[in-house]
């Protein structure tokens, strides 16, 4: 019989387990047994709690995506300005914990599978919304309306873009790729402000 209050402590430690071995193994070598030896309990388990490895990686992927929701909630209520609130939201994304590589090729693992698994597929969709979504909502207090939504997919993508190379290169470098954005972002507030000035 599980000791009462175990479920959730074991959940997350399944959890962290699977988030491990994606990080070492790769989506592909990352099976039930890899998870279960690695958090060092049976496979049963697994079972147990989540019914099994698809279900174990979409409670991963949402627990991932609330970590990060929950930073850039903070970082933002602690936000200033437009600016620090888009500021904020890169810094979010490129936190340090969530920008080491066993992080970085758990996410590789998960975007690779979205084509494939629903469920992963609709936490992908409501990432990407919450993200379009903070920045659209600085980004008009700076910008016209269509500049402030090519400015938001251009910024989206950039650090999609510096995640990926990460993934790629192993070069997880988080203040490089923060600087990466933000030039970006000053770049494009700035251009705005130029071509406002002009008579």
């Amino acid at each position: 019989m599980p000791k009462l209050g175990m479920e959730p402590i074991r959940r997350q430690q399944l959890i962290e387990a699977t988030i491990t071995s994606l990080g070492e193994r790769g989506f592909a070598d990352t099976t039930i047994q890899t998870i279960s030896r690695q958090a060092g309990v049976s496979p049963g388990i697994i079972h147990h709690y989540f019914g099994g490895k698809e279900e174990l990686l979409v409670a991963t992927m949402r627990n991932m995506l609330l970590q990060l929701r929950n930073d850039a909630v903070a970082r933002l209520s602690a936000a200033g300005s437009p600016r620090d609130r888009l500021v904020a939201v890169i810094d979010s994304n490129f936190d340090s914990l969530q920008f080491t590589p066993q992080v970085i090729n758990a996410w590789l693992g998960f975007w690779a599978q979205v084509p494939h698994v629903p469920a992963l597929a609709r936490l992908q969709r409501v990432n990407n919304r919450r993200l379009h979504s903070n920045l659209m909502y600085s980004l008009r207090d700076l910008l016209p309306a269509d500049r402030a939504e090519t400015v938001a997919r251009g910024l989206a993508a950039m650090i999609d873009g510096l995640w990926l190379r990460s993934a790629l290169t192993g070069a997880a470098d988080a203040d490089r790729a923060r600087d990466i954005a933000i030039d970006f972002l000053d770049s494009q507030l700035s251009a705005n402000l130029a071509e406002s000035a002009l008579p």
